[in-house]
């Protein structure tokens, strides 16, 4: 993403690459809905550098909380939704991890939502253990939760268009449309696009001329 940051701003935009609660050196330590104001924060620096044209954009967990912003705040022009990954609905992702969620769930319940504790996590087919508390555990590995990729997409709010991009080498590749683009509200400018030969991990770099094309168009 840093990569794609700076040949956006080649390209003319002002970008903002915060850290939010789902990088790598802060790795979940907010729930969902309190990682938002994450956003929040680069959005109103952006707007306080003289952007009036705001779109949020994510690869993989970070795709999942831009859908996720996108269907909890107004005003956005788009959500750029890049290999997007992070799919807690899903019962075979949710079986590997022994639905672990419903043992922090029990803590929320119990009072000790606060609590720290190792739970299972797996990340493009690794799994490990993580240390969090039992209520930011639930509220990005729920099924029912908040991180509910294709709930999300279906909430996207009214004039906010998306652009949903994976590559073919993607394990997301194979869900296609159906699994969520099809759910977001109709948009002429909403678009899937197909990275041939792109990866997980490489999608926004091969990806960027199209971002930057799709970007001109709003």
């Amino acid at each position: 993403m840093g990569q794609l940051a700076a040949k956006l701003k080649t390209a003319g935009f002002l970008v903002a690459l915060p850290s939010v609660a789902w990088s790598r050196t802060r790795y979940l330590d907010r729930d969902f809905d309190s990682a938002m104001t994450d956003i929040d924060t680069a959005v109103q620096r952006l707007k306080s550098q003289g952007a009036t044209t705001i779109v949020v954009a994510g690869q993989s967990m970070g795709a999942n909380a831009a859908l996720g912003y996108g269907a909890r705040r107004n005003g956005l022009a788009g959500v750029l939704a890049l290999a997007p990954g992070h799919i807690p609905e899903d019962q075979n992702y949710q079986d590997r991890l022994g639905h672990a969620y419903k043992q922090a769930q029990t803590a929320v319940d119990a009072g000790q939502g606060d609590k720290v504790s190792g739970y299972p996590d797996i990340n493009q087919g690794r799994k490990k253990t993580v240390s969090m508390t039992a209520k930011t555990y639930v509220s990005w590995f729920s099924p029912n939760g908040p991180a509910h990729m294709p709930n999300n997409t279906a909430q996207l709010k009214p004039g906010t268009a998306l652009l949903w991009m994976v590559g073919t080498k993607d394990n997301m590749f194979k869900r296609g449309e159906a699994y969520a683009f099809a759910n977001a509200p109709a948009n002429p400018k909403n678009a899937y696009v197909v990275i041939d030969g792109a990866s997980h991990r490489n999608t926004p770099m091969k990806g960027a001329a199209k971002v930057i094309q799709w970007l001109k168009g709003l």
